[in-house]
């Protein structure tokens, strides 16, 4: 049985929201069972059914617009049909569904607070060096404080471990960033992905964030994570607005 996580934050009416979890699926070994990316080396036709099963069980209002991610910030306007790589989507219109496919990267699901707007981003280290977040912010065109926010499952920051340089690019693009990195005892750094992406959501001056208390890594049988596997499947956060029929 397919089953998800439901956002638990203060949504309006219109706005629909889930996360998968890994079982439920037909996909076989490493990318077993639930897995919804077609670039992990699954089978197509096992990674079709489950997204067909998906869109029955959780009676999506249409096929999610499934992006070719490419860890940087470029924003995918589902309502104009831009093509290309991108790692967000927004959409003001109803029954079109933002999809983000993550195995430890944050998903990070945004909602204007009347209800007109929502989008999904797809946040791992470079995305939030690169600025994915506040491209996203800017696609919706609504004021950051009548925004709020949700973080999805990622790897969490006991297992999330980043080289200097890795540090470096966090800290260029947010002065703040240190906040969320500490070192370890092997030279390197622990960093915390959802307070990354917080930090940045503040500084927008969104300050209402939900979720992030879910670790792919540690959580074998219900999630999929690269860093933990490598080669693995993926799992989708997706935001949609209800349309009025379905109300």
């Amino acid at each position: 049985m397919i089953t998800w996580l439901t956002p638990d934050w203060p949504a309006p009416a219109p706005v629909r929201a889930l996360s998968t979890l890994r079982q439920g699926g037909v996909s076989e070994g490493p990318c077993a069972s639930l897995n919804l990316g077609t670039h992990v080396g699954d089978s197509p036709a096992a990674v079709a059914d489950n997204r067909r099963a998906l869109r029955a069980a959780a009676a999506l209002p249409a096929e999610p617009r499934w992006l070719d991610q490419v860890h940087g910030s470029r924003v995918r306007d589902l309502d104009r049909e831009v093509d290309g790589p991108a790692d967000a989507a927004v959409t003001r219109q109803a029954g079109r569904v933002c999809a983000i496919l993550t195995a430890d990267c944050l998903p990070v699901l945004l909602a204007a607070e009347d209800g007109d707007r929502v989008a999904a981003a797809h946040a791992g280290w470079r995305g939030l060096a690169a600025g994915v977040i506040e491209a996203t912010v800017r696609a919706l065109g609504t004021a950051p404080g009548e925004l709020m926010a949700w973080l999805g499952p990622c790897i969490g920051p006991q297992h999330f471990e980043i080289g200097a340089e890795v540090r470096a690019a966090l800290l260029a693009a947010d002065g703040a960033a240190d906040e969320s990195i500490r070192p370890n005892a092997r030279g390197r750094f622990m960093a915390d992905l959802p307070g990354l992406a917080r930090s940045r959501l503040r500084r927008l001056g969104i300050r209402r964030v939900y979720g992030s208390g879910e670790c792919t890594y540690a959580q074998a049988d219900r999630y999929f994570s690269h860093r933990r596997d490598g080669r693995t499947g993926r799992q989708a956060t997706l935001i949609w607005l209800e349309p009025p029929s379905a109300r």
